[in-house]
């Protein structure tokens, strides 16, 4: 996996202060989307071991980290990313991960790595549908609490 950047003192993307990291690689394409620079897999830098403990490391006195991209959820991302979200979990199970993905959370679902995502967004960007909603780039994105979700069916 490729990623584009990441913030080390973020309050825009998810609740608090927390570390962000977008990735490379997005196959959905929106018309309007601001992150275009994250669209092919190829392109930033490789994410070593050496940037992922960088990122646990920053996360120690946030409240949490946030995942965008791109889309953390593409194929050829969801074995890293779910390799970040299960490292994160260990060391920081009382905080939080945020993801964004251009995917409906009912394609998805099963992916094993949500277990250790807290706050999904889904839904492609859609420029005609502008919203005021918090974290969300366009109307249709729905904010799913995966954590609440998980227990209330426990």
């Amino acid at each position: 996996m490729n990623y584009d950047r990441y913030y080390s003192q973020d309050v825009v993307n998810g609740e608090g202060l927390r570390v962000t990291l977008f990735v490379s690689g997005c196959a959905h394409a929106c018309p309007g989307c601001y992150n275009r620079s994250t669209w092919n897999r190829l392109s930033g830098q490789p994410f070593t071991d050496e940037v992922r403990e960088r990122l646990l490391d920053l996360c120690a006195d946030h409240d949490g980290l946030s995942l965008s991209g791109g889309d953390p959820l593409m194929p050829a991302n969801r074995e890293a990313v779910a390799d970040l979200c299960r490292r994160f979990k260990q060391r920081y199970p009382d905080k939080d991960i945020w993801m964004w993905t251009g995917y409906l959370y009912e394609e998805v679902c099963q992916l094993e790595l949500l277990r250790d995502v807290d706050v999904l967004i889904d839904g492609r960007y859609l420029q005609d549908q502008p919203t005021s909603k918090p974290w969300r780039g366009s109307d249709n994105q729905r904010l799913i609490r995966l954590a609440v979700a998980r227990k209330a069916a426990d």
